[in-house]
């Protein structure tokens, strides 16, 4: 027999199967278990890269040794995660804690498992608006983000400086056209990003959708046509590779890696690697069609506490949160995780420890959830059809406006 919340669940979890992690953060596997009685608290997050001498479980059994219990860690795959949680609240033995990307978090909580901030008490008056709407659906809050990567534009110097190209110059499209155009006219390449056909070529192309004035409920608007005919005929004039098309963002990394690049579109979590490949960078943020930062999407995860049989647990799991989210933890996680913390106290403190993260406090601040203006769970059958759609006009099998258009009639049909 299949009741109201199983129907729910159920439903939920086929539209769990189209969020896919479009950040570079975090995906494992592992087994876990309900909280259990004893002092010890179960707690998932999707980080199977951490091993038990890794920071970060090593801060998250502290956090659990403060609150006077035992915390027992389990890392799964993202997408693994979105549906072992959904039938574990199916079940009625989901874990005391648990730790998801921001998309999730409207799945998980239209299905009825995840408490509410009201109910579990977690304080969110410090957290930045624009990170915390991402957990946020029908004007409740469902957990609180422990921290935010996004999108920006790093660029080369050396390449710049050789074309002639002044990176404080690009303040529009048409001014980052312009030096596009230079730079492939001094003989090296312009632009590489991705626009794969999953959630990472709709997170990569969101900053020039929303920096257009487009909105997600009408993927088919003349603003949103002029984003998608801007990357088209960046591959046309030769500004942009063919291969983005297929570039995951971390293949994209790879191209710009190579120092022939002028500019590469990535993330945060970036910064070390830039490193590694010896690049003069800068970064810029990705600018509005008529100049401005445009907002890019926000990454990263929230901590929520799902609904339990014995109400009692949700105190100790409040400590183990607010410990996991206060400001000394969120500048060593976030750091260690290469985020930008949630809060202007936790943003402050990273800055003075590292001042290459102000242009990446900046993105942040301009970002938005992907989930954000009250879309929820209809984002990723949205999402499908605006990547389906970059992905047609970039590969010229449909003009952007032919594109855009089927996706919009696609999209509607698949939220109603």
């Amino acid at each position: 027999m299949i009741t109201k919340k199983t129907s729910r669940l159920l439903g939920a979890a086929v539209v769990a199967a189209a969020v896919v992690a479009g950040v570079a953060a975090c995906s494992g596997s592992g087994s876990g278990s309900s909280g259990s009685a004893g002092g010890t608290y179960t707690f998932w997050d999707p980080y199977p890269q951490f091993d038990a001498s890794a920071d970060w479980t090593k801060l998250v059994e502290q956090c659990g040794t403060d609150a006077g219990v035992t915390v027992k860690r389990t890392g799964y795959d993202t997408s693994d995660l979105t549906n072992k949680a959904l039938l574990a609240g199916q079940q009625g033995n989901s874990p005391d804690l648990l730790l998801v990307d921001n998309p999730v978090v409207s799945t998980l909580a239209e299905a009825g498992i995840l408490t509410t901030t009201s109910e579990n008490k977690l304080d969110t008056s410090d957290i930045q608006k624009n990170i915390l709407a991402a957990g946020q659906l029908d004007g409740k809050t469902y957990g609180v983000p422990i921290g935010a990567n996004t999108l920006a534009l790093y660029y080369n110097k050396a390449v710049l400086s050789a074309a002639g190209v002044d990176a404080s110059s690009i303040t529009d499209w048409s001014t980052l056209t312009d030096a596009l155009g230079k730079v492939t006219a001094a003989g090296k390449k312009g632009i590489t990003f991705s626009a794969i056909g999953t959630e990472e070529g709709s997170f990569q192309f969101l900053p020039w959708f929303w920096g257009s004035g487009a909105n997600l409920t009408k993927l088919d608007s003349d603003k949103a046509e002029k984003a998608l005919t801007l990357w088209t005929d960046w591959l046309k004039k030769g500004y942009a590779p063919n291969s983005v098309i297929n570039n995951t963002q971390t293949t994209s990394w790879q191209e710009f890696a190579t120092g022939d690049y002028a500019f590469g579109e990535n993330g945060t979590w970036q910064l070390g690697n830039v490193k590694k490949a010896g690049i003069d960078y800068g970064i810029l943020s990705i600018p509005a069609m008529d100049g401005g930062a445009a907002p890019a999407p926000t990454g990263g995860e929230f901590m929520t506490i799902p609904v339990q049989k014995d109400t009692a647990r949700y105190a100790t799991s409040k400590k183990i949160a607010e410990c996991l989210t206060s400001t000394k933890s969120f500048v060593k996680t976030d750091t260690t995780l290469s985020y930008i913390a949630p809060t202007e106290a936790a943003q402050k403190e990273q800055v003075a420890a590292n001042p290459e993260l102000k242009p990446w406090v900046d993105a942040v601040a301009a970002a938005k959830g992907r989930t954000s203006d009250d879309l929820g769970t209809k984002y990723p059958k949205i999402s499908k059809e605006l990547w389906t759609a970059v992905q047609n006009a970039l590969s010229g099998s449909q003009s952007p406006a032919d594109a855009l258009k089927a996706a919009q009639t696609a999209a509607a049909a698949a939220t109603k």
